[in-house]
């Protein structure tokens, strides 16, 4: 019984408490947004070209702090990828509404982040893949 008159004044003293802080900071299950039913918008131009830099640099210091070429040229694709699939549903604009492939977005996530890389760090680049992707460039341009 005295239990029962302290459990009703403990809940009396600290629900008004606990309805203020919910309702001021905005906590509640009603005000979440489901992301999942948003409609994702493709990847622009600006957007990848951020995503290979980011990508570039992280092959830069990783090379840099003794990453080996193929490890550090794989996380940064992976990431590259998993973004453009995440953020922006596999879909890049200038190629159209299309959801384009993983093993396509693989692709030329590989090949931006390598070029830009040559730009920025040709030392962390090995002279077989430089020479790899100058002929590809190349081989496009005729």
């Amino acid at each position: 019984m005295i239990a029962n008159i302290y459990s009703k004044r403990a809940l009396k003293y600290l629900s008004l408490p606990l309805l203020l802080y919910l309702n001021l900071f905005d906590i509640t299950l009603f005000n979440r947004e489901i992301k999942s039913n948003k409609k994702l918008d493709a990847a622009t131009e600006e957007d990848l070209y951020l995503y290979k830099g980011m990508g570039a640099s992280y092959l830069c210091i990783a090379s840099k702090a003794g990453i080996e070429f193929p490890k550090a040229v794989g996380v940064a694709t992976t990431t590259y990828v998993q973004v453009i699939e995440g953020k922006h549903g596999g879909i890049i604009k200038e190629l159209g509404d299309k959801k384009l492939e993983r093993d396509k977005l693989f692709a030329g996530a590989e090949f931006q982040i390598v070029t830009t890389a040559i730009q920025y760090c040709p030392e962390s680049v090995p002279e077989e893949v430089t020479k790899k992707v100058n002929e590809i460039i190349k081989e496009n341009k005729k």
